[in-house]
């Protein structure tokens, strides 16, 4: 099989501006490897920085954007584009939890599960996210290849407890219907929900990455409420409560 016929670049129409679809699973079993186009990407990132080293971390998100998940193939394909050693990258690849080695689903839950958030009932939300997806267990996937979860420690936004993060955007103030809101929406046929440019690729600013056994996956900066969107939400709050 072809790589340009397995990993096609969507047209514009298509899909959403720097977003990439997955490589499937060759029916034959064989192996899947990263696009022409991503390769040249990958390629060009050392330029950007003054070490190429800097480079792995942008490099193995444009391969797990690609594929969905890090294989072995992926990460010694990565290497051999910066010319580093093989070994190095996957030394990055297996200490951060942004980078997955297992297939996931398409849209991963990561709910908040540290103090605050338990206060407000984050392990209700968990059951309801389990239960919702069709999932019993962290990490498993979904029968549908859409979902699947996982618990995270801190993700910033205690005052909005219980949250978590989907699709690169955080959702607060959790409720059993905000979840299956959520999910039914991504259940729709063509969605494109939570779907979005990478922020390497947007020129936005990297995302906060945490190492693993230190809490969840990466921060979107972009996404966290700024301190005064905050304000107008507590003052309303606390007007409810003292009428």
């Amino acid at each position: 099989m072809l790589i340009d016929e397995c990993c096609p670049v969507l047209p514009e129409s298509s899909s959403p501006p720097g977003h990439r679809k997955r490589c499937p699973t060759s029916p034959l079993g064989g192996e899947v490897k990263l696009s022409p186009h991503v390769i040249d990407e990958i390629k060009a990132l050392p330029a950007r920085y003054p070490q190429p080293r800097s480079a792995v971390m942008p490099a193995l998100d444009l391969a797990q954007e690609e594929l969905g998940y890090l294989t072995p193939e992926a990460m010694s394909e990565v290497a051999v584009a910066l010319q580093l050693d093989p070994g190095y990258v996957e030394g990055v690849a297996t200490f951060y939890t942004l980078f997955h080695l297992q297939p996931i689903g398409k849209h991963r839950f990561y709910v908040c599960t540290n103090l605050s958030c338990s206060l407000r009932g984050s392990d209700e939300i968990v059951e309801h996210v389990k239960g919702a997806i069709g999932v019993k267990d962290a990490g498993e996937v979904s029968a549908d290849g859409l979902f699947s979860y996982e618990e995270a420690e801190c993700l910033g936004a205690c005052e909005f407890a219980p949250m978590m993060r989907l699709d690169h955007r955080y959702h607060y103030d959790l409720t059993a219907e905000k979840i299956d809101a959520l999910v039914a929406e991504r259940r729709k046929p063509d969605s494109t929900s939570g779907l979005k440019t990478p922020p390497h690729l947007a020129g936005r600013e990297a995302a906060v990455h945490l190492p693993r056994g230190r809490g969840s996956d990466p921060i979107d900066a972009a996404a966290q409420p700024s301190v005064e969107s905050a304000k107008p939400k507590r003052a309303a709050r606390s007007k409810k409560n003292s009428g």
